[in-house]
């Protein structure tokens, strides 16, 4: 008895030692982590609010001490970038684009994807492996063709022509996303939706499309993003008419005439309206967004 009171009684300390190691293991890598992301919170937001306060100085401030505080509050950069600038024409042309290619890109993409992830046809793996070969394709590389095909149709500086080549673009990542998400859902409420004498595009738009609502919301959230801040394609089909540039369009020719004319401060006043509209939308759709990216692993 002796012995194994002993042993039991020298057991017990190198037991709490060793989970006092582990918890001060734990407790070292919490902190490391939170420090890493207090670092990438300052390195992905600081940009941001810099940009924010230097929207609100002079020109004379910004030279002077770029990186100082606004001594008043300068809010005649903003009137001067909406209208001197036309940053307000660049912004309705980018939400009247906008309106027509992220509708018809979540419309289109989300009507294949469900095809491909639902139904069993031949070439239905070849056709998938079509949409996810687009997205390895630069979009560099098509703008000479892509600007033949614009001419011949007759669609180069219009807006019905930006709208199809961001649908264009946008497509392939949008149908890879959401097919792998409609693989997900559950099968029973599809078979009894037909078997109740539903047809496919009623069970599709009243079954299926409600039921990937947390998919829609974050494809559609990446869709508004990249079209939002597109500035290839329209320097390339949309160049002709400097009032129908798009935001980033106008934003780099304001660069430019900022340059010339030394109104700094309406040039970030015209960057922080630009990010204005997607800081909005991911506040908004934020819970959505995770909700979706996780769906299908929880699922």
């Amino acid at each position: 008895m002796s012995t194994l009171s002993k042993s039991g009684r020298t057991g017990a300390p190198g037991s709490r030692g060793g989970a006092g190691r582990v918890r001060e293991g734990g407790a070292a890598l919490n902190v490391f982590s939170h420090a890493f992301l207090v670092l990438w919170a300052v390195m992905a937001a600081g940009p941001l609010i810099w940009v924010a306060i230097t929207a609100l100085r002079t020109s004379g401030d910004i030279l002077g001490d770029p990186m100082g505080l606004p001594s008043s509050p300068h809010w005649q950069n903003f009137a001067n970038a909406w209208t001197q600038a036309h940053i307000g024409q660049y912004a309705v042309n980018s939400l009247i684009i906008l309106a027509g290619s992220l509708t018809g890109t979540m419309l289109l993409g989300s009507m294949a994807a469900y095809v491909i992830a639902r139904f069993t046809f031949p070439g239905n793996r070849f056709v998938f492996l079509l949409f996810a070969g687009g997205m390895m394709f630069p979009v560099i590389l098509a703008l000479v063709p892509l600007f033949a095909v614009m001419e011949n149709f007759g669609l180069l500086d219009t807006r019905a022509g930006l709208i199809v080549a961001y649908i264009a673009y946008s497509l392939p990542f949008t149908t890879f996303f959401l097919t792998s998400f409609f693989r997900t859902l559950p099968t029973g409420v599809q078979e009894a939706a037909m078997v109740d004498g539903a047809s496919h595009t009623r069970t599709f738009f009243q079954i299926m499309l409600p039921m990937a609502k947390p998919g829609l919301v974050s494809i559609g959230i990446f869709n508004f993003l990249g079209q939002w801040n597109q500035y290839l394609l329209p320097l390339l089909l949309n160049n002709e008419n400097e009032t129908s540039y798009v935001l980033p369009q106008g934003l780099a020719s304001l660069a430019v005439a900022q340059g010339y004319r030394g109104d700094w401060g309406a040039l970030f006043a015209g960057l922080t309206i630009a990010m204005v509209p997607v800081l909005v939308v991911y506040a908004v759709f934020q819970r959505q967004v995770q909700a979706g990216l996780t769906a299908g692993a929880l699922k």
